[in-house]
């Protein structure tokens, strides 16, 4: 039997390093994923590029359960609920992941074709799109959204370091798959980009099944689907109440991001590239703050779940002061060597330029960044979602959106202008959701 654990128990090191060991290994695989189809047809990355927006919204639908999920979980968890109840946000979350990845199996299958026809596109991208998505958001929607929630119920419990595990299964099994298919690897034939995205769909089911291995191992995971239809409405609320609001705050930012980049196209090709190139380079600093930020949230959830707010409160400052130095001391790091990561990138000398001093602007982003990354973590934990999430999305297109077009656009101050409002729009939401955790309202948000 394994040794029965909780996050209260877990260092934040340990708890923490999985998620940004995770995040980052994330990153990897798609920018090695992204070569490898370069080297096979640009139409194909043309396409796979076009459809991981509608992936990615997709994701998002999945996430209102699973984020939702977690925090209950982790709250139910410090107030030792009982087995039943812990079990019973299980069994809501299942339904839940099951009726949407249904319906969005059904809508992607039978619905591509149609959204595919809203675009202007050359017939071997329409071709390369509808078989990369039919197959991997078709298809193989269930497995991405058991996965999401097989992964929010461990993550619950403290299990960081096998979500990790199954990250790394799932994509090897994904670039091995995309080995095999592009090139033809052991005398098998070239599948092409449906090989693709069968391999994405075996690596996610593979992950589900190393997750189902995790939860039947660990005996304190409550996973059930025994008497799954007799579960209570209030389970079903108190998930979404949480995971609505989340996932309505992603789908904003995101938005604010296509809006801000299709301002950066009116300054050409190079702005782009560079502004590319700099945001893969940033992500390694700011998965730091995102592993930090996950980490916080299932602490602070344990916390006020046992009835310690003032140890999530305490706690908070010290992870908020790592969080920011670590960030801090890596964006310097890369700045120290941007005169041999850069070119790694590219060659061209006015994107090097560009890229060279948008680095330098990045030490204001990525500070506010983890400012604002792991206060939230902890108000959300907390079950303090109203605020956080609409004062981001008013920061979002109030501060972000409309000064990167002052800035940028209006004032002729390019890409520094766009970093300079992103910069300002993470700090002073990182500022403003600081100065709420130090108001302790949110110690009155508990859902226990």
């Amino acid at each position: 039997m394994s040794e029965k654990k909780n996050p209260g128990t877990i260092s934040m090191f340990a708890l923490a390093l999985p998620l940004c060991l995770e995040q980052g290994f994330r990153i990897l695989v798609s920018s090695i994923d992204t070569v490898m189809l370069s080297g096979y047809d640009n139409a194909a990355v043309a396409a796979v590029g076009m459809t991981s927006q509608y992936a990615f919204f997709i994701n998002i639908l999945y996430n209102v359960v699973c984020v939702g999920t977690m925090i209950v979980l982790s709250q139910y968890i410090g107030a030792k609920k009982s087995k039943e109840e812990l079990g019973n946000i299980a069994k809501a979350s299942i339904i839940m992941v099951v009726s949407f990845s249904i319906i969005m199996s059904m809508v992607v299958i039978f619905g591509t074709g149609a959204l595919l026809s809203c675009y202007t596109l050359e017939e071997s991208v329409r071709n390369y799109a509808h078989e990369y998505f039919v197959i991997f958001c078709g298809y193989g929607s269930v497995f991405i959204a058991f996965n999401l929630m097989q992964g929010a119920v461990v993550r619950a419990y403290g299990y960081t370091k096998q979500i990790l595990y199954a990250t790394i299964l799932a994509n090897l099994i994904n670039v091995l798959g995309n080995a095999i298919s592009l090139y033809g690897w052991f005398g098998l034939p070239v599948f092409g980009l449906p090989g693709v995205a069968i391999s994405s769909v075996i690596g996610n089911f593979f992950s589900c099944v190393f997750l189902a291995c995790v939860i039947r191992r660990k005996k304190e995971i409550q996973f059930s689907v025994k008497n799954i239809f007799s579960v209570e409405k209030t389970y079903f609320k108190k998930i979404l109440k949480i995971g609505i609001p989340t996932a309505g705050e992603n789908l904003s930012y995101n938005v604010a991001q296509i809006v801000i980049m299709a301002m950066i196209t009116t300054l050409g090709t190079a702005a782009m590239s560079a502004q590319v190139y700099t945001q893969t380079i940033c992500r390694f600093v700011f998965v730091v703050a995102v592993g930090i930020g996950s980490a916080t949230q299932i602490k602070t959830g344990f916390f006020v779940g046992s009835k310690n707010p003032d140890v999530a409160y305490r706690n908070l400052w010290l992870y908020q002061f790592c969080g920011t130095m670590t960030s801090m001391v890596l964006i310097v790091l890369i700045n120290l060597g941007k005169g041999f990561i850069v070119p790694m990138f590219t060659k061209d000398p006015v994107i090097v330029g560009y890229v060279s001093s948008l680095l330098l602007y990045s030490c204001y982003i990525e500070f506010g960044r983890s400012l604002n990354l792991i206060s939230i973590g902890g108000l959300k934990g907390a079950g303090d979602v109203g605020f956080p999430v609409g004062y981001g999305i008013f920061s979002m297109w109030c501060i972000m959106v409309l000064f990167s077009y002052i800035l940028g656009i209006k004032m002729g101050l390019g890409l520094i202008g766009f970093w300079l409002a992103i910069g300002t729009d993470e700090t002073t939401r990182g500022i403003v959701m600081l100065l709420r955790w130090k108001s302790k309202r949110w110690q009155t948000k508990a859902l226990v």
